[in-house]
């Protein structure tokens, strides 16, 4: 999962993108609304972190131009300013949540995936796709009720292909999901084909149906 974050407190940045990497978020930092709006007209992301109050400008600006563009992503209010009137501004331009300043990065974490769940999950916590059980919470996969052991990027690969079942994913927005901005310092998507190759084959292996599909010339679908 993918979140960009747009806070001008470096330190506060750093922390937040420390943990999330170590839940499995891929992180990408923007410290205004400027770099906010580019990063968000260049990349696709399952959440958002927005601070209000930034060096040029009104965080919420943002926040307006994503529901005029009628972008689904997931946002979440991050803010030191903590009046009522704030608040009720940010949810009335359809923020999904409201975080003031100062808060734990465990209530951080749980309140993302709470978002994510709801946007992308219709509020599962648990995926089921027959014999195919993924634990949002817990991080885990079962086949045929056996667990099965993948890597983080394996795990990130799945969720990321289950997330957008049955469409069609190209390499480049995979190598994204997976890398953030990174994704323009590798020379060719062998690392794609890498992960997935091993992916495939742990499921298959475990007794998986194939539900991954090779879409010659354009990427992966997760078909069901």
């Amino acid at each position: 999962m993918k979140i960009l974050i747009i806070e001008d407190e470096i330190e506060l940045s750093k922390s937040m993108v420390n943990y999330l990497q170590r839940e499995n978020y891929s992180c990408d930092i923007a410290f205004n609304v400027r770099e906010g709006r580019a990063k968000i007209e260049s990349f696709e992301y399952d959440c958002i972190l927005l601070d209000i109050s930034l060096p040029d400008g009104n965080g919420l600006a943002i926040l307006k131009e994503l529901k005029e563009d009628n972008k689904l992503d997931g946002l979440i209010i991050i803010s030191a300013k903590n009046s009522l009137d704030d608040k009720i501004a940010g949810l009335n331009l359809g923020a999904d949540d409201y975080l003031p300043k100062p808060f734990h990065l465990s209530e951080l974490s749980a309140r993302i995936a709470a978002v994510i769940r709801r946007k992308k999950f219709q509020g599962n916590t648990v995926l089921e796709f027959h014999e195919l059980s993924i634990d949002l919470s817990a991080k885990m996969v079962l086949v045929n009720q056996q667990p099965l052991e993948l890597t983080r990027k394996e795990f990130d690969l799945l969720l990321y292909l289950v997330s957008n079942k049955n469409r069609v994913i190209s390499k480049n927005a995979i190598a994204e999901s997976l890398s953030g901005e990174g994704a323009h310092l590798y020379d060719n998507f062998d690392f794609i084909y890498a992960h997935m190759k091993n992916l495939k084959r742990k499921l298959a292996n475990a007794g998986c149906r194939e539900y991954i599909k090779s879409i010659y010339g354009m990427g992966y679908k997760f078909a069901v």
